[in-house]
């Protein structure tokens, strides 16, 4: 079993989470990893509503053995509105994979120094919509510096506080209500307080122990033991998710590329996952968002069990897409544990 890391949500100053830092986070704006062919607005759109993706996370996630994923980000955005949010259907999510080479135009090739940097501004690269954060086309109609994805989302920011700043030295003003709160995800290898029970052992345990005559009959079993054996396929998925999660209740994320998720329901499960679209190659785990999520972000309208994420085994690079879609799967909770 591959080592498993868990990621946390902590308060953070803007300066510690801009891109030349390489940070992974939730809420506010994306920090892009390639600063050009940054996901349009067209590219953003719900697929169950036609509205605006709104940023929710992003994972910096390198392939240290290969220079074309010496800097990796994965980066994930979600429809704001509830109706879209389907049981065991993922419409509503997009997922996008960005690459560098150590090498590259936008960063220096040493390490970054921590500490804020005046000179570093995504538009020297690209425009932003001021309100979401992806690549913005439109301008503000009055001063004409501003940049927007969608009308929408600049008449949202025009009453929100564009119209007091335009036209004025500041022109910008604070992040727009319709992002989450911002935090870095800080990544810490899973330590297990409890021993873990091997399920299996156990039911071979217990199998051996009814050829041996040793149980009795199904009647003589405490109601601890009858609980233990009758419960079905998904209630002891469901208690092995939150049994695992007790450890670290307090885990947003849980990353092992390559190994098995963390499945929290038997309803639906994650199979014949597609192939990346970009080079034909098999698509593997790589991580997933947990529902405690929603919580540190104060969301209360939206809900998710588990946001499973797929990503293209070779991480391919081959073709010329700077951020290209891979696949989540977003399984919910069985209606027998709600």
């Amino acid at each position: 079993m591959n080592k498993i890391d868990l990621g946390y949500l902590e308060p953070c100053e803007k300066w510690q989470v801009e891109s030349r830092l390489f940070p992974s986070k939730a809420g506010g704006k994306p920090a892009w990893l390639n600063l050009e062919g940054i996901p349009r607005g067209e590219d953003l759109l719900c697929s169950t509503c036609g509205e605006n993706l709104i940023f929710l996370c992003q994972i910096y996630a390198p392939y240290e053995e290969d220079d074309n994923n010496f800097h990796r980000t994965l980066f994930i955005f979600i429809c704001r509105n509830a109706n879209c949010c389907i049981r065991n259907k993922s419409d509503n999510i997009r997922i996008f994979r960005s690459h560098l080479t150590r090498d590259n135009k936008f960063y220096p090739s040493d390490p970054p120094v921590e500490g804020p940097d005046p000179d570093f501004s995504l538009s020297k690269w690209s425009s932003i919509c001021e309100a979401c954060g992806s690549f913005g086309d439109k301008k503000c109609s009055n001063c004409k510096v501003v940049t927007y994805c969608s009308r929408k989302h600049q008449i949202i920011h025009w009453k929100e506080n564009h119209k007091k700043t335009c036209g004025t030295k500041e022109n910008t003003s604070g992040d727009s209500s319709i992002l989450f709160p911002e935090f870095e995800i800080v990544i810490e290898p899973e330590v297990l307080n409890v021993k873990e029970i091997d399920e299996e052992q156990e039911k071979q345990k217990f199998i051996e122990l009814q050829k041996q005559g040793k149980l009795g009959t199904m009647s003589d079993l405490d109601e601890e033991e009858l609980t233990k054996h009758s419960t079905t396929s998904n209630d002891k998925m469901f208690a092995k998710f939150r049994k695992c999660v007790e450890n670290n209740p307090e885990q947003v994320l849980r990353y092992s590329r390559g190994d098995q998720p963390l499945l929290i329901s038997d309803d639906i499960i994650p199979e014949n996952i597609p192939d990346c679209e970009y080079c034909g190659g098999p698509r593997q785990f790589e991580f997933q968002i947990m529902p405690q999520m929603l919580t540190f972000l104060k969301e209360t309208q939206l809900d998710w069990g588990v946001l499973i994420c797929y990503t293209c085994k070779f991480s391919c690079t081959d073709i010329n897409v700077d951020y290209k879609r891979e696949f989540v799967f977003k399984q919910d909770v069985s209606l027998s544990n709600i």
